[in-house]
């Protein structure tokens, strides 16, 4: 029940934040819950950060399906500062999206902070939701940090 009553509380700041990415996760959670397909969670579990990711790496890839990007702006990725500087981010990114896989697998506890942290991020510094591979990522660099001052 406690997770009903969560997952409510989220749907409810989502609509109040106008994020509807937030509300609408949080609704198609809870319609879940309501019509007891609960079978249908431990596969959104499992497969649901993948699903997304194919989505978003989707979106990102339709102006070149478009042919909206030519072959200069290609090039540009590798001779400007912007592209160069484009390419260390996802870079980095990707690193911080695997430090925040390992973070979840070995303290999954973290999610709620996670969770929480994107919410007010959400909330009142109008950040977009991308995924908890990301807070997880910085969070797990945060702790490295602080492991590596404590020594």
């Amino acid at each position: 029940m406690n997770g009903f009553i969560f997952i409510t509380v989220i749907f409810i700041l989502g609509l109040l934040a106008r994020s509807s990415s937030l509300t609408l996760a949080a609704g198609l959670l809870l319609l879940i819950k309501v019509l007891g397909i609960r079978s249908l969670l431990p596969l959104l579990e499992e497969r649901g950060v993948e699903l997304g990711l194919l989505f978003l790496m989707i979106a990102v890839l339709v102006p070149l399906a478009l042919e909206r990007v030519g072959g200069r702006e290609i090039l540009l990725t590798f001779s400007s500062l912007p592209g160069i500087l484009a390419i260390a981010g996802g870079i980095i990114a990707t690193r911080l999206n695997g430090m925040g896989l390992n973070l979840l697998e070995s303290r999954p506890q973290v999610i709620l902070g996670l969770v929480i942290g994107s919410i007010i991020g959400i909330v009142f510094f109008k950040g977009i939701p991308v995924g908890p591979l990301m807070a997880g990522g910085v969070a797990a660099f945060f702790l490295y940090v602080i492991e590596l001052f404590a020594r």
